[in-house]
C-alpha cells in the first residue's frame, strides 16, 4: 500500500514525534510511504521520503497547497498526524482520510481536562463548562471556536487514538463509537544495550512544566525519605525553578543518552495533573525495565502494571509511599505494545480506502 503520511513536524522532542517515528518505522517493511511535515528540525531520518509543506504546522487556520503532492505520489490512504490546522483537517475529509488524534485539542480548549483551580473534569466540552478556566474572555471564545473547527472536521473521518481513554473522551463529545480505533504507540528507538550513566536516582522524564507534575514529583520524592537523588531529564519552563531547589537536570536527552538514564533509574516518577493521552515515557521505561510510579491520569493505567506503583491521580502521600515500595528487581516490558501489533491494528483500519477528491 502506498501512503502519505501529513504531520506538523518532523522532529523526536515530543511524544506525538516519537509515535510518528515509531509508526513509520513499524511500517516500513510492508508499505510504501511518504511522509509530508511543516517543518523538519533535522534531528531524525526517517525510513521514507520527507517533503516539506508550508503551513502544515499552523495551529490556527492557513492554507496548505496539498493537493499537488497527492496528484504526484497518487497513494492508496492518507493518514494525517498531530495536525490541528482547521484547514488540513477539512482538506483530509475531502481525501477520506484517516487522522490520528494525538491530544485534547479536539475537544478540550483548555489544559487538558484538567481545570484551572486544580480539579480533573469529566464535563464534555462546551461554553459554560470551560469559560471557568480562562480569565480573558475574548482568548476563551476564540480558543473555543477553534477547538469546535477541529471537532467537526473530523467528525465524519476513521479516527486512531493512542488509548481507551482518548476514545471516552472523542466518544462524549459526539463522535461515533465505531469511528475511532485504538492504536497504542510503541516505544522508538530506544537502545536495549545501554548501560546506567550514574549510580541509581529516582527520575523525572518529561517536559519541566507544571502539566507534568514535576513540582509534585520532587514533593513526593522528599516526602518519601529516599536517599536516591532525584534526576530530571527534560528542560522546560520551571528548569531554573527546580535547578534552585538543588534537584539534578540534564536537560533534554537523544534516545541513546535517555535510555542510558532509563537503566540507572531505580524508579521513574510521573505525576501528571494533565490527563495523559497515552504516557509515553513510562512505556519507554518499562521497556528498558524500570519500574514506573504514577498518578492515574489519562491512559495511563492502560500499560501501567500496577504493583502498588499506581496511585490515584492527585495523591502526593499515595506517590511517595509507592517510592518507598522502588523494586530491587527490574521489570518485564508490558505486552500488546510491540511493532507488529501496532501494524495489525493499523492495516485493520486502514482497510482499503483511496483518497480522492470530492
Amino acid at each position: 500500500m502506498r501512503i502519505l503520511h501529513v504531520a506538523d513536524r518532523l522532529s523526536n522532542r515530543g511524544g506525538a514525534d516519537l509515535a510518528l517515528l515509531g509508526l513509520l518505522d513499524a511500517m516500513s517493511a510492508g508499505h510504501e510511504q511518504h511522509l509530508a511535515v511543516g517543518r523538519d528540525d533535522g534531528a531524525v531520518r526517517p525510513p521514507c521520503p520527507v517533503t516539506v509543506v508550508p503551513q502544515l504546522d499552523a495551529k490556527l487556520r492557513a492554507d496548505v497547497q496539498l493537493d499537488p503532492l497527492l496528484a504526484r505520489l497518487r497513494p492508496d490512504l492518507v493518514h494525517v498526524h498531530n495536525v490541528v490546522n482547521p484547514a488540513v483537517l477539512e482538506w483530509s475529509s475531502g481525501v477520506d482520510a484517516v487522522v490520528t488524534v494525538q491530544d485534547h485539542r479536539f475537544f478540550c480548549p483548555g489544559r487538558g481536562k484538567w481545570t484551572s483551580d486544580g480539579r480533573l473534569c469529566g464535563e464534555p466540552m462546551g461554553r459554560e463548562v470551560c469559560a471557568g478556566c480562562f480569565d480573558d474572555l475574548g482568548y476563551f471564545e476564540r480558543t473555543l471556536e477553534l477547538t469546535a473547527q477541529r471537532l467537526e472536521s473530523v467528525r465524519r473521518l476513521r479516527l486512531t487514538v493512542l488509548s481507551s481513554y482518548m476514545r471516552r473522551e472523542l466518544i462524549q463529545v459526539g463522535i461515533p463509537p465505531d469511528r475511532i480505533a485504538v492504536v497504542p504507540p510503541v516505544a522508538y528507538g530506544l537502545d536495549p544495550d545501554a548501560r546506567a550513566d550514574g549510580p541509581p536516582c529516582v527520575l523525572f522524564a518529561g517536559r519541566v512544566v507544571e502539566a507534568k507534575g514535576v513540582r509534585d514529583a520532587i514533593d513526593a520524592w522528599r516526602r518519601s525519605g529516599s536517599d536516591l537523588p532525584f534526576v530530571v531529564a527534560g528542560t522546560g519552563p520551571l528548569r531554573r525553578e527546580i535547578e534552585a531547589e538543588g534537584v539534578e537536570v540534564s536537560g533534554w536527552l537523544d534516545r541513546r543518552r535517555l535510555s542510558a538514564a532509563y537503566r540507572r533509574a531505580a524508579v521513574l516518577v510521573m505525576p501528571s495533573r494533565w490527563q495523559e493521552p497515552f504516557g509515553l515515557v513510562g512505556l519507554e521505561a518499562l521497556t528498558l525495565g524500570t519500574p514506573v510510579a504514577a498518578w492515574d491520569s489519562g491512559g495511563v493505567r492502560e500499560w501501567h502494571p500496577g504493583g502498588g506503583l499506581l496511585v490515584p491521580w492527585g495523591d502526593v502521600d499515595g506517590l511517595a509511599g509507592a517510592l518507598r515500595l522502588r523494586r530491587e528487581q527490574k521489570v518485564d516490558p508490558p505486552c500488546g505494545f510491540e511493532p507488529e501489533d501496532l501494524v495489525r491494528r493499523l492495516e485493520a483500519v486502514y482497510g482499503g480506502s483511496a483518497p480522492t477528491r470530492r
